[in-house]
């Protein structure tokens, strides 16, 4: 097994896949779709349809039969034409969700046309490494559309201020081409990202020790072994504890057990392993929407103490999650964005 963190690159179905592996363990998974919907960050020319009664928002023309459905619409006129970037994937036979406000993401920075203002991240605490940033920001946009936002992201942190102007010059010059295509007729103007480009842009901390890209990697590197127990529901978990996820056309339910011991204590450290563990396997499986957790029984002091777990670790990933509570049944839910394809369907397709 391979020390360290290795990224993968492969075909799956014919379409671009890549692998994160972290000492030989599945750290993260991006696969392609083979599907002409609309996929979140990909952006259109829309023209606005009548609006959703109730429902404060507007059913979008996107083109090719394509829908997009926009919230908090109210005011805009029938047939309005505007650019927008899909949020998330839709759920069968629903328009997908979509924002007028455009973000164009790199590998260190995120440029937000009509949203001017300069930010670095605020986990880059160092001051002079801030100024450090500054000042290589500054030489790159001063000859820049003035109506645009610029975001330092955390990856910037230490990095060849020629690779963070490069890097910048590239996504403004993205942004330019987008912008001059805008509001013309429905249709894709620019595609989401392929899985090759989101591992170069997401997995650069620490950056990988090593990158593998040829035909048959995946089988070569036992990323296929890792996906086949990502197909079954049941996760093991330490001291003989799992948990089994299971999607329906509602939700995602989640279900703890103990193993063998059923004792109060055992119960708290199969919850501990799940709130650690749930995060990476939802990201994994694409899983999103409602995520309902069916606890293994344990005392209800210790509800704050499994709270905590979770935002914790919910936090550390990349996928929005609102951490709901507990029900009045004494299950535990979530709300997580769909920004991911189940890697069921990715593999049936």
């Amino acid at each position: 097994m391979k020390k360290g963190r290795i990224v993968v690159l492969d075909q799956v179905n014919n379409k671009s896949a890549a692998a994160l592996l972290v000492n030989g363990q599945l750290h993260d998974l991006f696969i392609e779709a083979d599907t002409a919907a609309p996929q979140p960050e990909a952006i259109y020319n829309a023209r606005a349809g009548l609006p959703m009664k109730g429902q404060n928002g507007l059913i979008l023309n996107l083109g090719n039969g394509q829908k997009g459905f926009l919230r908090n619409a109210k005011g805009i006129p029938q047939g309005t034409k505007m650019t927008v970037q899909v949020m998330t994937h839709a759920e069968i036979g629903k328009a997908a969700p979509v924002v007028n406000k455009l973000i164009f993401k790199s590998r260190y920075c995120i440029v937000t046309p009509e949203a001017p203002g300069l930010n670095v991240a605020r986990s880059i605490k160092d001051d002079e490494e801030r100024e450090r940033l500054l000042e290589i920001v500054h030489d790159c946009i001063d000859q820049r559309d003035a109506n645009y936002g610029l975001i330092i992201r955390s990856s910037a942190m230490d990095v060849d201020g020629d690779a963070i102007s490069d890097d910048i010059n590239a996504m403004y010059d993205l942004a330019d081409d987008v912008m001059a295509q805008s509001n013309g007729e429905p249709g894709l103007i620019m595609p989401a990202p392929s899985a090759e480009m989101r591992a170069w842009r997401d997995w650069v901390n620490p950056d990988p020790d090593e990158v593998i890209n040829q035909t048959g990697s995946f089988e070569d590197m036992g990323v296929w072994d890792h996906i086949e127990r990502l197909k079954r529901p049941r996760v093991s978990l330490p001291d003989g504890a799992s948990m089994i996820i299971e999607p329906t056309s509602a939700l995602v339910a989640v279900d703890v057990n103990t193993g063998s011991d059923f004792s109060l204590s055992a119960g708290l450290k199969a919850n501990l392993a799940t709130a650690k563990e749930l995060p990476k396997q939802l990201a994994l499986r694409g899983l999103g929407g409602q995520i309902v957790i069916d606890f293994a029984p344990s005392p209800k002091k210790d509800r704050r103490t499994i709270e905590s777990a979770l935002n914790a670790a919910f936090r550390k990933g990349s996928i929005d999650t609102i951490v709901v509570g507990w029900t009045t049944l004494g299950n535990f839910e979530l709300q997580r964005k769909r920004e991911r394809i189940p890697l069921t369907e990715l593999l049936d397709d």
